[in-house]
């Protein structure tokens, strides 16, 4: 029987992103995969713990009832085929209706990440994230380690997104560093009726929209914020640019400098998206969070 994929909101994830593996991880690590392999053969019957992401897939399959799925959630992993087992008797124990998945055993596999019309890729593999944003898919390296507090909001889907480099292009990131904060404040303020180039994430960003407004009977909701450095002037330039996209953003976070992470404390993300290893490090503190490996700052050395 054909099924279709077009129209839903499609994330794909990786064995880590989903469950607490990093035990067997170590092993990986340690050995090879044949040693992994065994590990999690021979914890079959017990069920993985939640990992980071698990609370936000959690959240979002409550967009699907018995008569329309808005969402499909695919296990996208290195993992063996055999190791795949306990992934999908996991997420069976957890109530988690999961019933597709891709395991490659080792070859990076965001190649089928276009088959999968996917919306999103989250991972721990930080080669697969920089190829899959490489590819033109907005991915994210999860931190494992991430505080979990989804269970806060029940009944509330929150993400929370950079702007540059994240959801808008590194283009003025690069005026900032290249000149320093007075010649983007000038560059900003210039072209504040001029929208940015669209960033990695901005197709995300557009999905959960499509995916709120198409679900108005749903008592699941999504709130959405821009967490960002910018401060006014500069702050023009960005909501122009959302308004432009016709996409609705609920809260708008213009910080200057101040601490990303007591303000996401507040507003209590299920997902906090950013390019910066120094936020992502901090953020994670109070939040599930995602780094987009993306823009001049995560630039490989010697380029």
């Amino acid at each position: 029987m054909s099924f279709s994929l077009s129209g839903k909101l499609v994330v794909a994830i990786s064995s880590r992103a989903l469950f607490d593996f990093e035990e067997e991880n170590r092993v990986f690590e340690a050995t090879n995969d044949s040693a992994y392999m065994r590990v999690q053969q021979e914890r079959l019957a017990i069920p993985a713990k939640a990992g980071v992401a698990f609370p936000l897939v959690q959240k979002l399959l409550q967009f699907n009832t018995e008569q329309v799925a808005r969402v499909e959630v695919v296990i996208l992993s290195r993992n063996d085929p055999v190791s795949g087992l306990r992934v999908f008797r996991s997420a069976e124990h957890a109530g988690l209706k999961l019933e597709r998945g891709v395991f490659t055993r080792g070859r990076p596999p965001y190649h089928y990440l276009r088959s999968l019309h996917a919306n999103l890729f989250l991972s721990a593999n930080e080669n697969d994230v920089r190829e899959t944003i490489l590819a033109g898919f907005p991915a994210a390296l999860v931190y494992p380690q991430s505080v979990k507090i989804a269970q806060s909001n029940p009944q509330e889907i929150r993400i929370a997104f950079d702007g540059d480099a994240v959801l808008f292009s590194d283009e003025s990131e690069r005026i900032f560093q290249a000149k320093g904060l007075d010649a983007f404040v000038k560059h900003e303020t210039h072209l504040a009726k001029t929208p940015l180039p669209p960033g990695p994430f901005k197709p995300l960003l557009e999905a959960l929209h499509q995916l709120q407004n198409s679900s108005p009977e749903s008592a699941m909701r999504i709130r959405t914020a821009l967490v960002t450095a910018r401060s006014a002037p500069a702050h023009e330039r960005a909501i122009r640019t959302l308004m432009s996209w016709g996409v609705d953003i609920d809260e708008a976070m213009f910080l200057g400098g101040l601490n990303k992470s007591d303000f996401l404390r507040e507003f209590a993300p299920d997902f906090f998206f950013d390019d910066q290893t120094g936020h992502c490090e901090a953020a994670a503190e109070v939040a599930p969070t995602g780094q987009v490996i993306s823009g001049i700052t995560n630039k490989p050395r010697g380029e």
